[in-house]
């Protein structure tokens, strides 16, 4: 009776983190693939989908977010001027609209196998930049119905 054989590899893993705003009303989304999640890249986020959404003295953001651990570095999250942050209470992150998008996005990652993380953020931006003309289908899984509408 023979052997089965053995081979011998080193399982190995890369990561890359998609965060993702929305703007529940109007289906709109920004998108950035960074490296991790931490305080310093979720400072560095919110000041590029700042610029992007052109907030400062006259325009103001209200943003929703869990209490994830970069989220509430406290003084540390760098919030740029019009960006204020409202945190979901404990134990609730399903509530925060964002959170409803990774269905959407997973969708062009989920059973594939990358093996390089660079194909892995390729299908990523494909999928993002697919889902940018999909503002109905975004604000539907979003806009919940007891969020609030703005003034």
């Amino acid at each position: 009776m023979g052997k089965r054989p053995l081979a011998r590899f080193k399982r190995g893993y890369k990561w890359t983190y998609l965060y993702g705003f929305v703007r529940p009303e109007s289906g709109e989304v920004f998108w950035l693939i960074l490296p991790t999640v931490n305080v310093e890249l979720f400072s560095m986020a919110l000041c590029e989908f700042a610029k992007e959404v052109g907030v400062g003295e006259n325009k103001r953001v209200l943003l929703v977010v869990d209490r994830a651990g970069w989220h509430t570095g406290g003084e540390e999250v760098e919030l740029p001027e019009g960006i204020h942050l409202e945190f979901l209470p404990s134990g609730s992150p399903e509530l925060m609209p964002a959170e409803r998008l990774w269905p959407l996005t997973n969708e062009a990652v989920a059973n594939r196998l990358f093996e390089e993380i660079e194909e892995l953020e390729e299908a990523l931006v494909e999928r993002c930049v697919q889902l940018l003309d999909q503002t109905e289908t975004i604000r539907d899984l979003t806009n919940y119905h007891w969020w609030p509408q703005a003034a």
